[in-house]
């Protein structure tokens, strides 16, 4: 096993589609197919998520808390992003569901993405073809603008990514 150099922004997008998958089995050639990543990629990023203590030993079972806690106060300062120009790509954070139900704003936040439909500032994604992979799973596009939204957020938006998934990770912290 290579040695653990710390954590990647894929990773957080991996362990993200695994509970995007909720209780269907999987394989990594699953993973990697459907977040367009390769499959060693796959294998080393659970690997450095078991040493992290993110998943279970045999790396099926994501630790649901410990990602949490990661999410809610490491993301923003290990992969912290600012809003840029104005381009063309997919919604996020607060501009996408389930946030932009509860969040009225007039930016709107995308990831960049040539096949996008929609207009906002650009928000770089945790691995290129995030905006590929989210328009074909609605639990991990959620999952994943609730992650920006934590990333970019002010407090509000913050608390309320957390709340959002704390609800879908089917936990309680607060």
């Amino acid at each position: 096993m290579k040695k653990h150099n710390g954590m990647r922004p894929h990773d957080v997008v991996i362990l993200l589609k695994i509970i995007a998958k909720g209780d269907k089995p999987w394989f990594n050639k699953d993973l990697a197919n459907e977040l367009y990543i390769s499959q060693s990629e796959v294998s080393e990023s659970l690997n450095r998520s078991k040493i992290a203590g993110l998943v279970s030993g045999d790396k099926k079972q994501v630790f649901k808390a410990a990602l949490l806690d990661f999410l809610k106060y490491g993301l923003r300062y290990v992969y912290p992003e600012q809003p840029s120009s104005s381009v063309r790509g997919v919604l996020t954070s607060h501009s996408a569901p389930p946030l932009n139900e509860v969040i009225q704003s007039e930016q709107d936040y995308v990831w960049p993405y040539a096949l996008g439909s929609n207009r906002g500032f650009a928000i770089e994604p945790l691995h290129r073809n995030v905006p590929k992979a989210c328009l074909e799973d609605a639990k991990l596009h959620e999952l994943l603008a609730l992650a920006d939204a934590l990333r970019v957020g002010r407090a509000r938006e913050r608390n309320i990514a957390v709340k959002e998934l704390e609800k879908r990770f089917s936990i309680s912290l607060s």
